[in-house]
């Protein structure tokens, strides 16, 4: 018998898929994985490059992230609810070639507009994958030996967070490649993906007749995206306080109404209102938002604050921030194994996002001269808190909810995650902006110096090289200020997290996968239930 026909017959039968089988049948999706994660993390380094090359500011800067966040944000719901209706395998497929696809076009972009249309077409395809691979593994593992997997969901995430700046970075300093090629770097990655899915991944298709709640998503996307814009333009093109604010702000609540309204009469909503009589995953979308802001704010920033405080080059920013990534990928790994062996998972979100706020303060402490030394303290404390918190976050959702509502309640997490960092980086983005020219003022006036065209003229981001060699110490202390400001600021969300994952009532790991059938206690749901 062929190992796909082994993983086939396993999935069809009322057993325990092995260990084998199980990792035949997630190599595809690990594969996939690193894609969508890539996508991200390839730009960190590079973007510095290639918005100088594009001509594009700190604005833009920003959003180059979270349009691909938003998108991922947006379609996410929309993944989990497909997962419940059609093949699994069919939608991972389907999103890895919408990837291709858009990173096609991002290498072909001629101005930030172009590049950020682009980056939201990315984000679809990355979205699906992402909440598609956990919503596969949960439909073969039972939660209490999900632990050891999600570890490797972790550690491969953690791969492609250290691999895409590094790669990123070596692409923009190779003049015969140039930055276009940190968008098609992926595409052979994703032509392997798709064709080991093929191969490995085999698993029951429940088919039902249902309707997709676009509405709802599109009022989520608006709601999302007009806050996104205020917070990215107040305080730069108007102030804070004045009618746009008013108008933006009023917009974005009465359109997060507007589509509580429409989940409420959805025969089938995006995301069922319903999910939230669960206390576990109410708590746990409130602290994957909190998460969110400080996993997407250090990957965005770091790479930043060591290009333009420390002016390193794109490939050293990426080496330069190993301890965080090996802080996660360590974490995970050993969280997942230890979760196996136990059935216990509180206490590693407790930790993890004390962790995570530890961590997030102490970068707030960041200036342009501070020592590599306390950096890298400060980068792996950040990085063991998320490797301990964001996987296990989806972990205790899955183990609470019914089999029927697994894609939906997996998606919500990852939905609220990328919302949080979507808003979050947004926001941070915003505040960076503001407070480097702050800075950057407040240091030319000790200095005695005028403010030179082209410094930041614009908003365009400064290519030190270029600069003259008296102002190049006083943007850079601009930038290691404004991005330890950055953290300071993001810190508080953490800990509001870790308020909030204490009042999680722990609940004994299931010994069943979500494709069997799945008794719950009747006092145990009713004690989750909100």
């Amino acid at each position: 018998m062929t190992p796909a026909a082994g993983v086939r017959r396993a999935a069809h039968e009322d057993r325990p898929m092995t260990h084998r089988e199980v990792l035949e049948a997630l190599s595809g999706l690990l594969i996939g994985l690193f894609v969508a994660v890539l996508s991200s993390t390839i730009v960190s380094n590079a973007l510095p490059t290639i918005l100088n090359d594009l001509h594009g500011g700190e604005s833009a800067y920003t959003w180059v992230i979270t349009a691909a966040l938003l998108s991922l944000t947006a379609t996410t719901p929309i993944w989990g609810k497909l997962s419940d209706l059609v093949s699994k395998k069919l939608l991972v497929q389907i999103a890895l070639v919408m990837y291709i696809v858009s990173s096609g076009l991002a290498g072909l972009s001629q101005n930030t507009g172009e590049l950020i249309a682009c980056r939201v077409l990315q984000g679809v395809g990355a979205g699906g994958v992402v909440a598609l691979g956990q919503i596969c593994l949960a439909a073969m593992v039972p939660p209490r030996e999900r632990g050891r997997y999600s570890g490797y969901f972790g550690a491969v995430f953690a791969l492609a967070t250290i691999g895409g700046p590094l790669i990123g970075g070596v692409i923009v300093d190779t003049s015969w490649l140039g930055w276009r090629w940190c968008f098609y770097v992926g595409i052979p990655f994703s032509l392997i993906a798709i064709v080991v899915l093929q191969r490995t991944l085999h698993l029951p298709v429940v088919k039902r007749a249902a309707k997709i709640d676009y509405r709802g998503a599109v009022l989520v996307a608006a709601s999302v995206s007009l806050l996104m814009v205020w917070v990215t333009l107040a305080g730069k093109d108007y102030a804070w306080a004045s009618w746009q604010t008013a108008a933006m702000v009023g917009g974005g609540l009465l359109l997060a109404v507007l589509f509580v309204l429409a989940e409420r009469r959805a025969a089938e909503p995006v995301i069922p209102l319903s999910l939230f009589r669960y206390r576990t995953v109410s708590l746990a979308a409130v602290a994957s938002a909190l998460v969110g802001i400080g996993m997407y704010g250090t990957t965005t920033f770091l790479g930043q604050y060591f290009q333009l405080a420390k002016g390193k080059t794109p490939t050293m920013a990426g080496v330069l921030t190993l301890p965080m990534i090996l802080g996660l990928a360590v974490s995970s790994a050993v969280a997942g194994r230890l979760i196996t062996r136990y059935g216990k998972w509180k206490r590693f979100l407790v930790a993890g996002t004390f962790l995570l706020a530890v961590g997030l303060a102490l970068l707030g402490t960041a200036r342009a001269d501070t020592g590599y030394g306390p950096l890298a303290v400060y980068m792996a404390l950040t990085g063991i808190g998320l490797g301990l918190t964001s996987q296990n976050l989806v972990l205790a959702v899955q183990n609470t909810v019914s089999a029927k509502e697994l894609g939906t309640a997996s998606s919500a997490v990852t939905f609220f995650r990328t919302m949080g960092g979507a808003m979050g980086v947004s926001a941070l983005g915003a505040l960076l902006g503001n407070r480097v020219s702050h800075f950057l003022a407040q240091n030319l006036a000790h200095a005695h110096l005028p403010v030179p065209a082209g410094a930041l003229g614009g908003g365009e981001l400064p290519d030190l090289h270029t600069l003259p060699a008296p102002l190049v110490p006083l943007v850079t202390d601009a930038f290691g200020h404004g991005v330890g400001t950055v953290f300071l600021v993001a810190a508080p969300a953490a800990a509001v997290a870790f308020l909030v994952v204490l009042f999680i009532r722990e609940v004994p790991l299931r010994a069943r996968a979500a494709a069997e059938p799945q008794p719950q206690p009747q006092a145990q749901a009713a004690a989750e239930r909100v």
